[in-house]
């Protein structure tokens, strides 16, 4: 499924220069097709070598916590849930330590963090794979978790509005959270009916409604304060509960007589090599996309859409923050660059700049991260990873519509 998606890329692109050339007289295209491959060849690299430091730096961390035992301890309230959902992984096992802090991370918001301790649960869970090439069941389903994970404390979305100029920039808190729950929900039901997963299991069953009301039980608390108070504690609370994990993991080792130094030095070791590992799996993705885009078939996506929407009479307002709903699957920074680009162009304070927000936060950058994951790991064959990803990504993008006009409209 991903050749066929790059190769596509690459062929829909050549198509649309070769016409705009022939027909429009546009030569320029070609060159700025070739242009886009060199600097995000040269991207794909930078990205990779400023992970070095960020993968070196929480797979140490992460190693204390396995060392000291307190992951294994934090990871208890999970297992019943991961048993069901993932039956292949054991009791105990180093990638549940390592998915529970990767998902806690997206939740609130650590993008930086979230990134190295996926890679740490992937490269777990690739040791209990028997078909080392092919994704495995827990694999998948823990890619499209991670892709549409919850995010309680957007506050990168937040600061961007502020700097634009939004009189409440943490407006769109609350239709982010409802927009982003729907893609998770939505991704965990499509791999379980592929996988057969039994939904009314009364573990798994507890385990959504009682995450159901936890979201709705925050949605509620942030919608009392003021927009001043929802970003001070939203980032507050991510910043304590981050660094305390750390502190926690440090003075559990010390307890258990385990040398923290040397445990850290053990786990960084690890980044660099991961991070090089990654490298081409970026660089074939961040290039596919860039040829699609340089050659205006995400513009031309854009103008059907507006076109049929016309068509049938519908309000088509939402159709100007759909380049940052197009962008959000294959780059996360080709999407706020976008999210920016409509606010500069609408106002932060517009409907397209609002949704543009909401969109932005609603789901993961799939592509980005199943190049990652799965590049870290060495997988080839992603199955129904990419499919059930895509459908988590409608749905948090279908979901951010709606959510944006029921509040802004």
């Amino acid at each position: 499924m991903l050749n066929i998606i790059w190769v596509l890329f690459f062929i829909i692109a050549f198509i649309l220069a070769l016409g705009k050339l022939v027909f429009l007289g546009e030569q320029q295209v070609f060159a700025e097709m070739i242009q886009v491959m060199f600097t995000l060849s040269k991207t794909a690299f930078e990205i990779a070598l400023g992970l070095t430091g960020i993968l070196s730096l929480w797979l140490g961390i992460m190693n204390i916590g396995e060392q000291s035992g307190l992951i294994r301890w934090l990871t208890r309230g999970l297992t019943p849930l991961f048993k069901r959902l993932m039956p292949e992984v054991p009791d105990n096992h180093p990638a549940l330590g390592a998915m529970v802090m990767n998902i806690s991370a997206n939740a609130l918001g650590l993008d930086n963090a979230a990134t190295p301790l996926g890679i740490k649960a992937m490269k777990a869970l690739q040791s209990l794979n028997p078909s080392p090439n092919t994704a495995s069941n827990a694999q998948i389903l823990f890619l499209v978790i991670n892709t549409s994970a919850v995010t309680l404390f957007p506050v990168t979305i937040f600061t961007y509005r502020h700097q634009l100029g939004a009189s409440n920039p943490a407006d769109v808190f609350i239709p982010i959270l409802i927009a982003t729950y729907c893609s998770t929900l939505i991704g965990i039901l499509a791999v379980a009916w592929v996988q057969k997963i039994n939904l009314w299991d009364k573990v798994i069953l507890s385990y959504l409604i009682g995450f159901s009301s936890l979201v709705l039980g925050i949605v509620y608390y942030f919608s009392q304060l003021s927009q001043i108070d929802m970003m001070q504690q939203s980032a507050l609370i991510s910043n304590v509960i981050l660094f305390s994990l750390v502190i926690a993991f440090i003075l559990m080792a010390s307890y258990q007589r385990i040398n923290a130094y040397e445990a850290f030095i053990e786990g960084a070791k690890e980044g660099f090599s991961t991070a090089i590992m990654i490298i081409p799996y970026l660089v074939a993705m961040l290039v596919a996309i860039g040829v699609f885009r340089a050659s205006g078939a995400l513009e031309l996506c854009t103008d059907g859409l507006r076109y049929g929407i016309n068509l049938v009479g519908w309000d088509a307002r939402f159709i100007d923050a759909m380049p940052t709903a197009f962008m959000k699957p294959f780059s996360g920074s080709g999407a706020r660059a976008m999210m920016v680009d409509t606010m500069t162009t609408y106002g932060a304070d517009s409907f397209s700049g609002r949704l543009a927000s909401v969109l932005q936060g609603s789901t993961e950058t799939t592509f980005y991260v199943l190049s990652v994951y799965f590049g870290a790991v060495g997988i080839k064959n992603i199955r129904h990873a990419l499919a059930c990803g895509l459908i988590a990504d409608i749905a948090g993008i279908i979901a951010a519509i709606f959510v944006s006009y029921w509040f802004f409209a």
